[in-house]
């Protein structure tokens, strides 16, 4: 269970990483980039959170939102996962464009 505490902590700190890095660029294609690996982020802190929830509580309210919890976070990092794939060869070609001036 502290290894989850942990990893939801690291995924936090990810995510507000993440979105620090994307309010100071000015590149929209980076933008895009660094949106869709702050929703990554976000998406295993909510399917960790999820998860810790079921070891927290045993009650059938906790199941059916943990199972929520687990679902959108799965979506959100696999919409995320997609983005990043879509995105990134933009991103490279974009800061390549910007060394060469």
């Amino acid at each position: 269970m502290f290894v989850l505490v942990v990893l939801i902590g690291i995924s936090l700190a990810l995510y507000l990483f993440y979105k620090m890095r994307f309010f100071r660029s000015r590149l929209p294609a980076e933008k895009k980039w660094l949106s869709s690996k702050s929703g990554m982020a976000l998406g295993f802190f909510i399917l960790l959170f999820g998860i810790n929830q079921l070891f927290l509580f045993q009650t059938v309210l906790t199941y059916i939102v943990s199972a929520i919890f687990i679902f959108l976070g799965v979506i959100n990092v696999w919409a995320g996962y997609k983005a990043y794939k879509h995105y990134l060869p933009y991103a490279i070609e974009e800061a390549e464009k910007l060394e060469e001036q």
